[in-house]
């Protein structure tokens, strides 16, 4: 009874995201056929692209030189680095490749979200209409600003970029990593968006000046993104997605290099989850649909781990006979059709699919130590100290 109690937890955790979905895809269903509206705003917006950096001397210069080089009026953008707690040359090649820059030095708090905090107090922020937050270890395309801009009027929004991968053609770990970009920024995302649902924030998220003068930043934990896509869904502010705006970060080659880097997202999430599901389910500024869209993103494990926990819970049912086993059993099973299917979509527009494919061969290790990484990051809950991730030559 304990089992099949468990596994329908699980069952319930892993189909939310799909129910989400398909509530969406039936709105959509019964809503007019409209084309997507293109905004063209007679003045650009004004966007201050603020960069945290701690110890990027390898990778500022390329993120600076990528914001510089926008197909955007010169006037309307801004470009801000501050050099967080840096012992090397960060804040000088920040500069030399044309970037302002703030130095912070503050070792008690140290990280991303402290950084960001201490540099939105100082910036001249009211004189833009909204601020993208950049990693360091990023480069944005060409048309970024503009695709930004296409969500116009931007001061009272939040909005999304497209989240690709910088190098995916390294190795199957990167092939990986952008198949599932593709599927969750090219896809569920613009689901979620047209059925006017919030989609969670990554890299690149760019928030209007009225939301920040509205409600600050306030997000300080080690899943900062999450933090602040579930505090905002929980006071009802929009979250869009802006799929021509495309940012591409730089996948780690290795399970040793990303060990970190996972660890800290699992931890992160789980702890949003913990704080905020239920302000999430008690909120009155959002309905039924939100909310279990909400939930079920919080409750997301990624692909690897669900379908390995999926595969290996419904095995253990059927060969103990447990009370429901084949329903669970069917149900979990039944949970991995929208990755699947995202998958197989993401493939679709993928520049070299055949490679992409191949790289699924390497799945069931990866699965394996994902499932690890997923156990572990448990010990990280709790307002443990950012650890930066390590980075490509």
């Amino acid at each position: 009874m304990v089992l099949t109690l468990l596994a329908a937890l699980v069952a319930g955790a892993f189909l939310a995201p799909a129910v989400s979905d398909l509530v969406s895809l039936a709105k959509l269903a019964r809503s007019p056929k409209q084309r997507p509206r293109r905004s063209t705003p007679d003045m650009p917006p004004r966007l201050l692209f603020l960069v945290p950096a701690h110890d990027e001397e390898a990778l500022i210069g390329s993120c600076v030189q990528s914001l510089r080089r926008l197909r955007y009026p010169a006037d309307a953008f801004a470009v801000w680095v501050v050099a967080d707690n840096c012992s090397d040359r960060t804040a000088a090649l920040a500069r030399q490749a044309g970037a302002c820059c703030l130095e912070r030095t503050d070792p008690a708090r140290p990280g991303k979200p402290h950084a960001v905090a201490w540099a939105l107090a100082r910036l001249p922020i009211r004189d833009f209409d909204a601020v993208a937050i950049i990693d360091a270890d990023t480069v944005v395309d060409p048309g970024f600003a503009r695709g930004l801009a296409a969500a116009a009027p931007l001061r009272a929004k939040v909005v999304q970029p497209f989240n690709g991968v910088r190098n995916p053609a390294d190795n199957a770990l990167t092939r990986l990593a952008a198949v599932l970009a593709t599927a969750n920024h090219g896809l569920a995302f613009l689901v979620k968006t047209r059925a006017g649902l919030n989609v969670p924030l990554g890299a690149g998220m760019c928030i209007g000046t009225e939301i920040l003068a509205r409600e600050g930043w306030q997000a300080f934990s080690i899943g900062e993104d999450w933090e602040f896509y579930a505090l905002l869904t929980a006071r009802g502010t929009r979250t869009h997605s802006a799929p021509r705006a495309r940012l591409y970060a730089e996948e780690a080659r290795s399970l040793r290099q990303s060990a970190l880097q996972r660890h800290r997202w699992a931890a992160g999430k789980l702890m949003v989850l913990w704080r905020y599901a239920p302000r999430i389910l008690r909120s009155p500024h959002i309905g039924p649909h939100q909310k279990l869209d909400a939930v079920g993103e919080l409750l997301g494990t990624g692909p690897a781990v669900h379908a390995g926990l999926a595969t290996g819970l419904a095995a253990v049912l059927l060969f103990t006979h447990a009370p429901g086993a084949r329903v669970l059993a069917l149900a979990l099973a039944a949970s991995l059709a929208r990755p699947a299917i995202y998958a197989g979509l993401a493939l679709r527009r993928d520049p070299d699919p055949w490679r992409s494919a191949a790289a699924f061969l390497y799945l069931p290790l990866y699965t394996v130590w994902r499932l690890g990484v997923q156990l572990t990051a448990l010990a990280m809950l709790g307002d443990k100290p950012w650890v930066r991730t390590p980075r490509n030559p």
